[in-house]
Parts: C-alpha cells; sequence; structure tokens
C-alpha cells in the first residue's frame, strides 16, 4: 500500500501582508516565501521513494496592483538531499485568494511523470479579478506534499 505524506507546502505569500494588494492605488505585489520539504516516503511502482530533509519549497511573486507579471515555485535541495531520487509524478498548481481567503482561480500544472530532484514551476502574467494574495502547492504522486 502506498505511504503519502499529507503535509502542505502552500505557501502563502500574503504573510504579514507582504502580498495583501489592499491598495487600489497601485500596491507593488513582490513577495518571496519558502517553507521546508519534510522528510516523507512514498511508493511507485512497487518502489518506495523517501525524500529526505534539506529541501525547501520556494514561491516568488512580483508585479503592481492586481496584476502579476512573474511568478515561479521550485524545490531546492541541499546537502544529501540532492543526491536523492527525487520527486516523482509531481506538479505545482498556483491558487489565487481574495482579501477574505475564498479561492477565486487555481492554475492547476501539469503531471510530470519523471523523478526529478528540483521540480520547477513558472505561470503566464495575468491579472487578477480581486485583490488577494498568491499561493503555491506541490503535488507528489497525486497528493498534497
Amino acid at each position: 500500500m502506498a505511504r503519502y505524506h499529507l503535509t502542505r507546502l502552500t505557501t502563502a505569500l500574503a504573510a504579514a501582508g507582504a502580498l495583501v494588494l489592499a491598495s487600489p492605488t497601485g500596491a507593488h505585489a513582490t513577495a518571496i516565501g519558502s517553507t521546508p520539504v519534510h522528510t516523507f516516503e512514498y511508493s511507485v511502482g512497487g518502489a518506495t521513494v523517501k525524500v529526505p530533509t534539506g529541501c525547501m519549497f520556494t514561491h516568488i511573486v512580483r508585479g503592481v496592483g492586481r496584476k502579476i507579471t512573474y511568478q515561479n515555485a521550485d524545490v531546492d535541495c541541499a546537502f544529501v538531499a540532492a543526491l536523492g531520487s527525487g520527486f516523482c509524478n509531481w506538479r505545482i498548481d498556483f491558487t489565487y485568494a481574495d482579501t477574505t481567503n475564498r479561492r477565486c482561480h487555481t492554475s492547476r500544472g501539469k503531471t510530470h511523470s519523471e523523478c526529478k530532484i528540483d521540480p520547477m514551476r513558472s505561470n503566464s502574467p495575468r491579472t487578477l479579478p480581486r485583490y488577494g494574495k498568491a499561493c503555491a502547492q506541490l503535488y507528489v504522486n497525486g497528493c498534497a506534499a
């Protein structure tokens, strides 16, 4: 039976108001947030894959007002973690919510079947319908990692 680690790696970049776009006068929407990827194991084709400690999930957003001009999320691993097999069957989603935390859009990433130690996704520029925040989430083998 496959074991899945269900801890969310959502980087809510609105922490302490860093990305809350509440100002209609063209607030800068630039923020960077990182969170550690905790050690977990999962099964792929009958083999157990272990993601070791030492990886960080980082989300970068640049923009002005409700317009996001650049967005990227990736995993960076160091030391022993960089030598591992990586993340198999992974995808990265971007989620947008308004200032009341109500989700207004999700940009679902492509699921990549290969194993990669440094998964990364960039998203095209967009204008949000309302002021709020942008988050990124890493999925591994179909589950939020």
